[in-house]
């Protein structure tokens, strides 16, 4: 599994003209299925989100993680963070977990950040999304969370 995660000062997804999800200050864990990916690895990667480091401490170090700060995450399908792109212009999906696969392993990441006590707000599963962000830093980073 693999998240593309931002720091974000505030961030929203809307659907046929619809907010469905909204957060300030947090993360944007754009959240990529391939085949081979397990419920394990669902939870695994919910840890790395919810204790990745990159808010400032006292000191303005990166110290801090969104559980430390209370911060929300607004978690995204993302598909496309499988594509492959290393023969001609057009991507591959091949390495994309068919969505009967993916929906329920991003559901899990969602269920295991809420189980920590994040406040986590989503996307929609399939939907045509408009995502805005105010990314903070700028701070992007790639989690991958390999099977064990």
């Amino acid at each position: 599994m693999r998240a593309l995660v931002q720091r974000v000062h505030r961030a929203t997804v809307t659907v046929d003209g619809d907010q469905v999800g909204r957060i300030g200050p947090g993360l944007v864990a754009l959240v990529g299925v391939t085949h081979d990916d397990t419920p394990a690895q669902a939870t695994r990667l919910a840890e790395k989100i919810h204790d990745l480091r990159v808010f400032p401490d006292d000191e303005g170090r990166m110290d801090r993680s969104a559980r430390d700060v209370g911060a929300a995450v607004l978690v995204v399908s993302q598909f496309t963070l499988y594509g492959d792109t290393t023969r001609g212009r057009r991507p591959s999906w091949v390495a994309a977990a068919r969505p009967e696969q993916a929906e329920p392993l991003v559901e899990a990441v969602v269920a295991h950040l809420r189980e920590r006590g994040c406040e986590v707000a989503t996307g929609v599963f399939r939907a045509d999304m408009d995502v805005e962000l105010v990314n903070d830093g700028p701070v992007t980073l790639l989690l991958e969370v390999e099977a064990t």
